[in-house]
């Protein structure tokens, strides 16, 4: 396995286990629906990240794209579920509007992994 594919593993590892500690403390903290919330977006993009380390590790067409769209996703996700996680613990944010811009880098990391497809089934 290359370094990208053994990082991009490395970081769906630790998302899986925050997803875990957050489903642990929405357990135990009353009005932990945010927790509820990341732990659930944690826990299904690290899946998913596994996945698309996996992907890349075949050495697929357009890796560097799938590698960058596999990276903008957990950081799309380490964002958004940062920011409730941090405003169930602290009360306040991680930075203004860094649920948003989390969530909107995961929809687009999504969309560029859909493109990511088609263009390597053109490639094919």
């Amino acid at each position: 396995m290359q370094r990208p594919s053994l990082l991009i593993v490395f970081l769906a590892a630790l998302s899986g286990a925050a997803g875990v500690a957050l489903a642990a403390a929405s357990a135990h903290i009353s009005n932990a629906a945010n927790l509820e919330t990341a732990s659930r977006f944690l826990m299904i993009h690290a899946a998913a990240a596994l996945g698309l380390g996996a992907l890349l590790a075949t050495k697929p067409p357009l890796a560097r794209w799938l590698g960058g769209a596999s990276f903008a996703l957990i950081a799309g996700v380490a964002l958004f579920s940062g920011d409730l996680a941090a405003r169930s613990f602290t009360g306040d944010r991680l930075f203004p509007y860094a649920a948003p811009i989390g969530g909107s880098l995961t929809i687009g990391s999504w969309l560029a992994l859909a493109i990511w497809a088609l263009a390597a089934l053109r490639a094919r």
